[in-house]
């Protein structure tokens, strides 16, 4: 299997001059308030395609030799490594054929086609990554064309790695911890090897999502494993199976992987949105979202969080507010069976709910049997320590209900 070595990333270095933007790194004021540290970004989110998937996929096609660019180029990817690929494509012209989930964001496939122009087309096809990544394959040994691999080859890692020389370049003081999300693990094994080279006491930390945390379960397990099934809502990372050669790496570079929930990751999207206007997409929200579970042990320290990409949805902003609600328990769904006398609706709005609880949903499950049917509620708190007395109140009243949330199958059927 090919290594990468620091060399690699330094050649990167001046194949992306002119190509890339050199992406800010600036002390956030609020984290570093929250945190009792000292809390820099790296804003990859304003990098040429609002993410830093072109920084390894413009290296690896650059090295590709011209008579095989002449038959073009293929892909596979959950959005962001496309964009990158779609503009080296422009800027070489080339072609190039871009498979994607069915499941991208409409704002993605837009940009894809923005960055490619008439040079690319796109093809959208299957539920995950995994699914758009085999027919990606497929087409290229049928048309014999070179595939750009998203994350697990080493010209895309060493031109990932390049974040790191920018972070390394920019930092005044020593960097105590770099936290940045894993999907494949092409952006952390590049970050990885330079940190090991040019600053060994640096702690790089992995951050995925609890609903696709493959890598966190290869490293358990000691082997790269095929998750059965996986949440692609933090889809820029939302990847069954990690690369063979970036698993190797990471298991050598990263000090830790952090797991964080899909709500977690909504709220620090809203989060950055409100406190400091920076739009983040859910990948681009992980090293931000797992500082909470390293609190403890950052206070004092310099930390550096990856900004990985900005090319959020605004389409996906009511999904994102109902996961972060949901996640920091301020939400919650009912079947309720009211009592067949009158006034029982009028005695739970005014008896059982609280002075700051709202209805956020109410809908009739029967609409012949209005009167007499179960309903569905849905109920929004302005704080958590307010669900157990509204319970006790449903209890003490006589409300027979059925606690959605805590039943998947019928919470993913109902909500």
């Amino acid at each position: 299997m090919e290594k990468v070595v620091l060399e690699d990333i330094l050649r990167a270095g001046q194949t992306l001059k002119g190509v890339i933007n050199k992406t800010p790194l600036h002390r956030h004021d609020l984290l570093s308030e929250k945190y009792q540290c000292n809390v820099f970004l790296k804003r990859e989110d304003l990098q040429v395609v609002r993410s830093f998937k072109l920084r390894g996929a413009y290296n690896m096609i650059h090295s590709i030799p011209q008579e095989r660019l002449n038959s073009g180029v293929v892909c596979a990817s959950a959005g962001n490594h496309a964009q990158g690929v779609a503009h080296s494509c422009k800027i070489l012209g080339i072609k190039g054929s871009i498979y994607v989930p069915s499941t991208t964001p409409k704002q993605k496939i837009s940009s894809i086609k923005r960055f490619g122009g008439d040079f690319v087309e796109v093809i959208q096809i299957g539920d995950t990554f995994d699914d758009a990544f085999n027919k990606a394959k497929a087409h290229c040994e049928e048309a014999n064309k070179t595939f750009v691999h998203p994350f697990d080859d080493p010209l895309v890692i060493a031109g990932q790695g390049t974040i790191a020389m920018e972070i390394l370049n920019d930092m005044e003081a020593p960097v105590d911890y770099i936290v940045g999300g894993v999907g494949g693990g092409g952006l952390m094994s590049g970050v990885g090897i330079a940190m090991k080279s040019l600053s060994p006491k640096t702690q790089v930390i992995g951050v995925e999502a609890v609903g696709a945390a493959s890598m966190k379960q290869a490293l358990a397990q000691s082997e790269v494993i095929t998750l059965p099934h996986i949440d692609g809502f933090v889809d820029g990372t939302a990847v069954k199976r990690v690369g063979d050669l970036t698993f190797e790496i990471c298991r050598e570079v990263l000090a830790d992987v952090i797991v964080v929930t899909e709500g977690k990751v909504c709220t620090t999207i809203l989060e950055m949105y409100n406190d400091s206007a920076i739009v983040v997409e859910p990948a681009g929200a992980l090293s931000i979202a797992a500082l909470e579970t390293y609190k403890d042990k950052i206070k004092g320290k310099n930390v550096v969080c990856i900004i990985s990409g900005g090319n959020n949805d605004i389409e996906r902003t009511p999904e994102i507010k109902e996961r972060s609600l949901l996640d920091q328990g301020l939400k919650h769904y009912f079947i309720v069976n009211f009592p067949q006398r009158p006034g029982a609706l009028k005695e739970f709005v005014g008896e059982v709910l609280g002075p700051n609880d709202d209805i956020a949903r109410f809908e009739y499950t029967k609409s012949n049997n209005k009167e007499k049917g179960p309903t569905l509620i849905g109920i929004e708190l302005s704080r958590k320590e307010d669900y157990q007395p509204l319970i006790e109140r449903m209890d003490k009243k006589g409300f027979q209900y059925t606690r959605i949330n805590d039943n998947p199958e019928l919470f993913g059927l109902l909500i």
